[in-house]
């Protein structure tokens, strides 16, 4: 039977170790449990919109070269050997591991729990990020930290092009400037889609709390139900089955910490507030250009109508010489009158 097209990922486990994989679709499917749908939406080959999917087990993620997908314990990534995903794989080797905290030896018999003590205290500790926010932090960073720098590096071109244009109009300086007017266009609709997935997920508390694979991890381990859900997923599993059993996993007492999303909510602000300097700056550059058009049309005006006057100069001029050569013709008799 002929099975998809091969093609490579690069694996992160939550020890920071990699490996590169060479599966076929299906194989990818069943081993991250999600549909065909989604994972064609990762394909580099098809024009699919960014997005940020969360499903029962795992985050799928389509941000400009970042086509990720991350579980509760690892992280697959498209194109391994795209120049702009290595920076990511290496941030994400040095952050994904956590850091070993334990206790030195001996010390459970010289701090014995006293009421409840000790429990507390452990408790009041700041608690690690779960996996898969480490993993899409990384991701978002890199996304964000990427467009900033290409949006820099256009400032960078076009501000001194833009200047140069307004002392000297001319062709080749038009068509640098246009060049990079497309650039910053394009630039702008690739920002602007980040920056309203991002909005959009925020405006969600749902989509927010579907993003949490290690509490819905826990729900299902702890849930009656559990058992009654079959242990295989199969990718020709209905949409809405999926979607029951996903609400099934959570059926059994609904707490505060299930429904709370603050959590994500600051780490999605951050980079929502990181992508939203962005396009304040290509805003800023759209107007400065805008500005320089208007004033390059002012200047192509005001020479159009210097170059009028000069014209209708000359035609008085002209008409002035023609009738004083009429009229000494006819004083001197050349011509009748």
């Amino acid at each position: 039977m002929k099975t998809g097209v091969s093609r490579s990922w690069i694996l992160v486990d939550n020890k920071g170790q990699t490996s590169i994989l060479d599966l076929d679709k299906y194989a990818i499917m069943k081993r991250v449990s999600i549909h065909a749908r989604d994972l064609r939406i990762l394909d580099p080959l098809l024009s699919y919109p960014s997005a940020i999917l969360g499903r029962e087990k795992a985050i799928v993620l389509n941000l400009e070269h970042i086509k990720a997908i991350i579980t509760t314990e690892e992280v697959l990534l498209r194109d391994p050997l795209d120049d702009n995903v290595l920076p990511v794989v290496e941030e994400l080797q040095r952050r994904l591991p956590l850091p070993a905290i334990g206790l030195g030896e001996g010390e459970d018999d010289d701090h014995p729990v006293v009421n409840g003590t000790q429990n507390e205290m452990q408790t009041d500790e700041p608690i690690e990020f779960p996996f898969e926010f480490r993993a899409l932090e990384v991701a978002l960073e890199g996304v964000c930290s990427y467009l900033d720098t290409q949006t820099r590096e256009l400032e960078t071109a076009a501000y001194p092009a833009l200047d140069e244009l307004t002392s000297k109009i001319s062709s080749r300086n038009l068509d640098r400037v246009r060049k990079l007017k497309s650039a910053m266009t394009r630039l702008t609709s690739r920002v602007q889609k980040v920056r309203d997935d991002l909005e959009q997920l925020l405006e969600d508390d749902d989509d927010m709390a579907d993003l949490y694979l290690s509490r819905k991890l826990s729900a299902r381990v702890s849930s009656p139900l559990s058992g009654q859900v079959a242990p295989y997923w199969s990718p020709d599993s209905s949409t809405v089955g999926s979607k029951l059993l996903s609400r099934a996993s959570r059926i059994s007492g609904i707490t505060h910490e299930e429904t709370d999303v603050e959590e994500l909510e600051m780490l999605l602000e951050a980079y929502f507030v990181q992508i939203e300097s962005t396009m304040n700056k290509l805003t800023t550059l759209r107007e400065y250009i805008d500005d320089t058009e208007d004033y390059i049309n002012i200047q192509l005006d005001n020479h159009r109508n210097q170059l009028i006057q000069v014209v209708m100069l000359a035609g008085i001029a002209s008409a002035s010489v023609f009738l004083s050569i009429i009229t000494y013709a006819r004083h001197k008799g050349l011509v009748g009158s």
